[in-house]
C-alpha cells in the first residue's frame, strides 16, 4: 500500500496549488461533481478495457481510477486508511452475507 499512500499525500499537497500547475489543483476547482464525473469516465473506460482492451489498456485504466478515486476522497476528506480499515472489517466476511447485512435501500 505503500504506492497508494504516497500518491494520496501528493494529491493532498497539489490540492492547494495553482489550478494552472496542478491537474488535481484544477480538478478540485472544478467542485465534487466533476472529480465524480471523471471518476465515473474512468470506471466506464475501465469496463471498456476489460471487456475489449489489452492487458495494457486495462492495467493503464485501472491506475486512472485509482488516481481519480483518491482524487474524490481527498476532496471529500476521507482518508484512504478508513477505505482500508472498512476493507479490513470486511475481511473473511463472505460477499453475500456483508451485502444482505447493509440497511436496505429505500
Amino acid at each position: 500500500m505503500d504506492t497508494l499512500q504516497r500518491l494520496e499525500q501528493i494529491i493532498a499537497e497539489r490540492r492547494s496549488a495553482s489550478s494552472d500547475e496542478s491537474y488535481v489543483a484544477n480538478l478540485n476547482a472544478k467542485g465534487i461533481e466533476k472529480i465524480a464525473q471523471k471518476l465515473g469516465e474512468e470506471a466506464t473506460e475501465t469496463v471498456i478495457a476489460a471487456l475489449s482492451g489489452t492487458r495494457k489498456d486495462l492495467v493503464s485504466e485501472s491506475a486512472d481510477v485509482l488516481f481519480h478515486l483518491l482524487v474524490l476522497l481527498g476532496a471529500k476528506e476521507i482518508p484512504l486508511a478508513e477505505v482500508l480499515a472498512e476493507l479490513d472489517r470486511r475481511e473473511g466476511t463472505s460477499g453475500l452475507a456483508e451485502k444482505a447485512s447493509r440497511a436496505p435501500e429505500e
